[in-house]
């Protein structure tokens, strides 16, 4: 992160924090803060990292988790079903991919586009299982909305587990639909 120090004001503002309480939190004087916001003061390298350091951690803090942007309502399928039935699945909730489950555990992932990697010919007979791709990550309902944006760089989806049971999921669409 580059850290241009007269953005402090709008940057604590965002932040909702008085100079009193930001200058608490980077562990130097509000008058120091007072100071630097009025362009009256250039402070040594040390308390700007200080302040980068606090503005670090603040933003963490106020970093929407998974828990918040996930969508709860998850449709599965078992990995024996055949694959007319996920399509029927996909037509009928408007998505593009499903989760695959054997006893309760993600074993893999039915898309659009595994479906479609396969002889369309043959495709009615096949299982869940013969056109499933590997699963999507699974991750913590505690997990940054950066993280979350890292890894739907590279992934459909993300589930979110608590104590080995599948409590939601995130796609990119859920990501867009949170920055609104």
């Amino acid at each position: 992160m580059v850290f241009d120090i007269t953005q402090l004001k709008k940057i604590r503002k965002q932040l909702c924090l008085t100079q009193f309480q930001f200058a608490k939190e980077a562990w130097i004087s509000q008058s120091m803060i007072a100071k630097v916001e009025s362009g009256r003061l250039d402070p040594a390298y040390s308390k700007v990292k200080k302040i980068e350091t606090a503005i670090e951690n603040l933003t963490k803090k106020h970093e929407k988790k998974a828990e918040e942007i996930m969508n709860k309502k998850i449709i599965t399928i078992k990995s024996d079903e055949k694959v007319s039935e996920a399509i029927k699945l996909m037509k009928k909730n408007s998505i593009s991919q499903i989760p695959v489950l054997d006893k309760r555990k993600v074993i893999g992932l039915v898309s659009e586009s595994s479906i479609l990697s396969k002889d369309l010919d043959k495709i009615k007979s096949l299982t869940v299982e013969e056109v499933m791709d590997i699963p999507p990550p699974i991750i913590d309902k505690d997990a940054n909305i950066s993280v979350v944006k890292q890894l739907l760089k590279f992934y459909y989806l993300l589930l979110i587990e608590e104590r080995w049971k599948l409590i939601g999921i995130i796609t990119k669409a859920d990501l867009i639909n949170s920055l609104a």
